[in-house]
């Protein structure tokens, strides 16, 4: 018996909320992977979090307790399982700036009160408008902070001291050159060195030397080189527990302080979004795509983060926020729950504890080469790369000089004033022309208008000579109020003076509803003409309930330039009318979706097609692939055949379409998997079922032999009925369908090239079946390796997802 469960289960019952602690609340038992990832993590996140405290000028052991917090805290209590928090070299600048300004103690509270205040934002549920701010303002203040870091540290690798300001560091840097210490330049130098080749460390050695962190065998080596040279350099210095800071009440002015904390808010917050959004891509990518790990929850860790704000500022520690360095480690060693996270806070405990010794070795040169490191990676060459193919260049780099010259919060808020004012310049960015053609005056409009562009469609519209039959062609999807009611003026105004006016769509199709379809008389709608897509644009009333241009169209068949014709009478001869929307589809394409897609088609143009799977389904109009599976350009490698058959090899007669296609795609495109899909009402199996002994071996018959051992195969005791989601088949050509996708893998598996690639387990085969009346589509489940013969369980949703995918 094979079952077929549905790719999406509504009103299922929820066992567990997804985002609890794992174990609901059982104690959480960390598996072995977990262990691994945690140790693996900890020794990264040691030696970073001395290396911020450093860079921010606070007492070293705040980075420790921020590590060990942000691990404790934003771990157990976070909604992305994965991430790891503690201080981030993105705070730096921040941070630095309030303890110069307000003193250490006070910097603690307005951590404090930046926690409570994430907390204010989780009860608020606002965390995801946290990511509509652009990427290019994340990135820009990113790169910023990067650059202002590691102006910062380099004075230290120097052997010197950083000044107040990026500037004033840029300004010192020739004197400081000219006064370098070459024990801090051979230290830094060595863990620079170290930072940069290991990861490049060739060969099976190097593959088993790249399991130990950069960072740590970077300062590591150092702290060795420097004992063994007998090297005059200063070194951390740990101060003892017993006189650790604490935090004390806010001393400075109101305004000040309240900008610290909306400064420290606003980093941490978008921060650890942006990371929790990264770490799920992340774990959908590994090899178990993510099996048994919830998305991210983001109101939920945004108040871990605070939470964890909260308990480090009051603890002493630095503000707090997700780590994307930690937590990329943490998702590469194969975490599969928070335990990880959890007791990498527990090792930095320890450490704390029981290492004091080992750690106050460490050079100081060594952790301001790892952290200028760190910011000089903070500039990321491919964030450049994609603001600027995004056009939002200008945004980017005012957000990253005014971080850099001024500060975070003016950097950001420049970035965002730029953003707008592009924004606003796209939107404004609306082209009007106006010709005769034989005497009939054609206004036409390309882009969105809105009042921004009234001035020139007024200045358009009152260049018409009075009385002259005016179209106006609106090639456009939104038209604001004010825009509307220029144009509606104007057109009352024309026809009280004789003229007429007519407003097309984008095909060229009267819009219906419009100014010009208002009566001068009572402003009413005439009813006449085609609707096109007003609903929105104007609010003008619908003259008419035809609904083709709704948001469904491009998958109904319909072209929004004209109504769908009357029934024919069958005496009658239907219009050809084929070929006028097939060119009317084209120039939407063109107009519309073509410069969309252009740049990737342009990218697959160079780089050939790699596509992840061979697609093979029934030809039927009904199933568009794209759709149900969410695929573009490049996605699938697909073959339509009538009946989505799959011959044995050798019985295609003289055809052997369907056998090259497989060919090229397992051996040439090296798809990693191959999908069958068929789909309910098929008519080719409609077609085997009714087919009789001694009809006429038309082509369609003799191609539809291939599908004699689905019929054999339903009519066999051998096999049980498939069922579809627990049930059996509605009736007979239903369970022809299905059992025809079964019937059709077995036959894949006597390919030579799909039977090797299965055998070294690089290629997985998948049924699937698509009930076109529910669009709903249902996996094959089952054991892919033995076959689909057996009885099978239902997958669970997530694993379900996971294979689709």
């Amino acid at each position: 018996m094979t079952l077929c469960t549905p790719a999406r289960t509504p009103n299922r019952p929820r066992v567990q909320r997804p985002h609890s602690p794992p174990g609901g609340a059982r104690r959480l038992r960390p598996a072995g992977v977990d262990v691994s990832a945690s140790i693996a993590v900890f020794l990264i996140a040691l030696p970073l979090s001395l290396g911020i405290a450093l860079a921010t000028g606070a007492p070293l052991q705040a980075g420790l307790v921020a590590a060990a917090v942000g691990g404790l805290v934003a771990g157990r209590l976070g909604g992305s399982p994965l991430q790891v928090s503690g201080p981030a070299a993105g705070l730096t600048v921040v941070t630095a700036e309030l303890i110069q300004r307000y003193g250490w103690r006070t910097t603690c509270a307005i951590t404090v009160l930046a926690g409570l205040a994430q907390l204010a934002l989780a009860a608020l549920r606002v965390a995801r408008s946290a990511l509509m701010v652009s990427p290019a303002i994340v990135h820009g203040m990113v790169a910023g902070i990067g650059v202002t870091i590691a102006l910062a540290q380099l004075h230290i690798v120097l052997g010197g001291t950083p000044q107040s300001s990026a500037v004033a560091n840029v300004l010192g840097l020739p004197a400081r050159l000219a006064d370098a210490r070459p024990a801090a330049l051979a230290i830094s130098g060595l863990t620079i060195a170290v930072l940069l080749g290991w990861p490049r460390l060739p060969g099976r050695v190097g593959g088993l030397l790249r399991k130990a962190p950069a960072a740590l065998v970077g300062v590591g080596g150092a702290t060795l080189l420097a004992l063994a040279a007998g090297l005059a350099v200063p070194r951390v210095d740990l101060p003892s527990w017993s006189s650790h800071a604490l935090p004390g009440l806010p001393e400075g002015p109101v305004l000040g302080i309240a900008a610290g904390v909306l400064t420290i808010t606003l980093v941490t917050s978008v921060q650890s979004l942006l990371s929790a959004v990264a770490v799920d891509k992340l774990v959908a990518a590994r090899p178990d795509r993510g099996k048994g790990v919830p998305r991210a929850d983001l109101d939920r860790e945004l108040a871990g983060q605070g939470a964890a704000n909260m308990v480090s500022g009051a603890l002493g520690g630095l503000p707090v926020a997700g780590v994307a360095v930690r937590s990329v480690a943490n998702v590469s060693a194969g975490a599969v729950s928070r335990a990880s996270t959890m007791l990498h806070g527990l090792w930095i405990v320890l450490a704390a504890l029981l290492l004091v010794p080992a750690i106050d070795l460490i050079p100081l040169a060594a952790l301001a080469a790892l952290v200028m490191v760190v910011g000089i990676q903070m500039v990321s060459i491919t964030h450049i790369r994609t603001v600027t193919r995004h056009r939002e260049a200008a945004v980017y780099a005012v957000t990253v000089t005014g971080v850099v010259l001024v500060g975070v919060l003016e950097g950001v808020a420049l970035g965002i004033a730029v953003a707008v004012a592009v924004a606003m310049s796209r939107l404004a960015r609306t082209r009007i022309t106006r010709e005769d053609r034989d005497g009939r005056q054609v206004l036409r409009v390309r882009g969105q208008l809105t009042f921004l562009a009234v001035p020139r469609l007024s200045r358009a519209l009152h260049q018409i000579p009075a009385g002259s039959e005016v179209t106006v062609e609106l090639d456009g999807s939104f038209m604001d109020h004010a825009a509307y009611e220029t144009l509606n003026d104007w057109t009352t105004g024309h026809r009280a003076h004789g003229g007429t006016v007519e407003l097309t769509g984008p095909t060229g199709g009267r819009i219906a509803g419009s100014p010009a379809d208002r009566d001068p008389g009572t402003g009413t709608g005439t009813g006449t003409g085609t609707e096109s897509d007003t609903s929105g644009a104007s609010g003008a009333p619908v003259a008419s309930p035809h609904t083709c241009c709704r948001p469904w169209t491009p998958w109904h068949n319909h072209q929004c330039a004209e109504r769908p014709a009357p029934p024919v009478a069958p005496a009658e001869e239907p219009p050809a009318r084929t070929g006028h929307q097939l060119a009317h589809g084209i120039g939407k394409f063109q107009r519309n979706t073509a410069p969309l897609v252009r740049d990737e088609l342009a990218r697959l143009a160079r780089e050939g097609q790699t596509p992840s799977q061979l697609f093979l389904t029934c030809a039927d109009s009904r199933l568009v692939t794209s759709m149900i599976t969410s695929s573009g350009p490049g996605d699938l490698f697909t073959v339509r055949n009538v009946g989505n058959l799959v011959p044995l090899p050798g019985e295609e007669s003289g055809d052997d379409s369907v056998a090259a296609a497989i060919e090229y795609a397992v051996d040439v495109l090296r798809v990693q998997s191959i999908t069958v899909c068929g789909h309910s009402g098929c008519g080719a199996m409609q077609a085997l079922l009714g087919a009789g002994p001694d009809e006429p071996a038309t082509p369609l018959r003799r191609w539809l032999r291939h599908g004699r051992p689905s019929l054999e195969r339903m009519a066999s005791r051998r096999h049980a009925w498939a069922r579809i989601s627990g049930r059996l088949p509605a009736d007979a050509v239903e369970q022809l369908c299905l059992t025809n996708v079964v019937q059709q893998l077995e036959h894949l598996r006597a390919y030579e090239s799909v039977a090797r690639r299965l055998a070294d387990g690089s290629l997985t085969l998948h049924g699937m079946y698509f009930h076109v009346g529910e669009a709903q589509a249902y996996l094959l489940s089952g054991d892919e390796v033995r076959g689909y013969d057996d009885v099978f369980d239902s997958v669970p949703p997530a694993t379900l997802a996971a294979k689709a995918s």
